[in-house]
């Protein structure tokens, strides 16, 4: 007996400011579309012009999932984005559509696709005693201690994403496990869907560091550091939170704090998004059976379409 074959899903990746969301929205335009945001930081509300989250005008009446989801004071677990993704997967295949999911989250993709191990869930007291040592040995002394115990997550995690470092260390300590036995456990999944990858992103790396410059400045002129002093003059929210440890916010709010002045402000926070794309490289790189394209080719969105279409 003929076993019927599996719904099409197509994943969208790409280093952050490569052009993926635009483009998202014109496949999905042209295809009879919704589409899935597979990004961290777009499921917080109120954080819209440093996450560059997509204008509704920008979204061009596609409809969004998973944006706007979730109070900046809340935590958003890599097992929630998988349980949430996979239930909008099937309502939009059941309304007869395409899901597209597009993102810059790596290991968000990676839990739709490998699978997640269940790791121990965030202790609020061992994170901020670890929120205490960062500060007082810093972002290498960390990550040492992390080599130590986990070799393999020390080798992946570089020393500037503080955020995953102690991350690392929290489930060492919790579990008294290190963080790649987890990993190493989860391997590919049997999913009712077929995946159809393609990756967007510039031939050259120096084309993207520019036009994150660019785009932060935009940021900048179109009312980013407003936005963050919204955020702290809430009063419930600290730099402990996921939502304030976001690229360019964790910056923008020790800016505020009178850390440093304001160029050396844009200064960190540019290299902090340089330092994101560096490493959403590095999990592009292992991408298997994916369609490379070039986000500066004039028919990037008919390319995109064809492979979609006789996939």
């Amino acid at each position: 007996m003929e076993q019927p074959s599996k719904a099409k899903v197509v994943l969208l990746m790409g280093p952050t400011a490569s052009g993926k969301s635009a483009l998202a929205v014109a496949m999905a335009q042209a295809m009879n579309s919704e589409i899935v945001s597979v990004d961290s930081a777009l499921v917080y509300r109120g954080m819209d012009i440093g996450t560059a989250k997509p204008t509704p005008a920008e979204r061009g009446g596609v409809p969004h999932h998973l944006i706007d989801i979730l109070d900046p004071r809340d935590s958003f677990s890599t097992g929630q984005f998988r349980d949430r993704a996979l239930a909008a997967i099937d309502d939009i295949l059941q309304r007869g559509r395409l899901p597209i999911l597009v993102g810059g989250t790596m290991l968000y993709f990676s839990a739709l696709t490998q699978g997640l191990a269940r790791l121990p869930a965030a202790d609020a007291d061992l994170r901020r005693r670890l929120d205490s040592e960062l500060a007082e040995f810093g972002k290498a002394a960390m990550h040492a201690r992390l080599a130590q115990v986990d070799p393999q997550a020390a080798a992946r995690i570089h020393a500037n994403d503080p955020q995953r470092v102690q991350r690392a260390l929290e489930v060492y300590q919790l579990s008294g496990r290190p963080l790649s036995s987890f990993f190493g456990a989860a391997g590919e999944v049997e999913t009712p869907y077929r995946y159809v990858k393609l990756i967007v992103a510039p031939e050259h790396r120096a084309t993207l560091h520019d036009k994150i410059a660019r785009r932060f400045d935009a940021m900048l002129a179109g009312g980013f550091i407003d936005e963050v002093r919204a955020l702290r003059a809430r009063g419930d929210l600290d730099t402990a939170m996921p939502s304030v440890r976001c690229v360019g916010y964790r910056q923008a709010w020790s800016y505020l704090d009178g850390e440093y002045d304001f160029a050396t402000f844009r200064e960190k926070a540019i290299v902090a998004t340089r330092q994101l794309a560096k490493r959403q490289f590095t999990w592009l790189r292992k991408e298997q059976d994916a369609l490379h394209l070039l986000s500066e080719a004039p028919d990037l969105l008919a390319q995109a379409l064809a492979a979609v279409e006789h996939d």
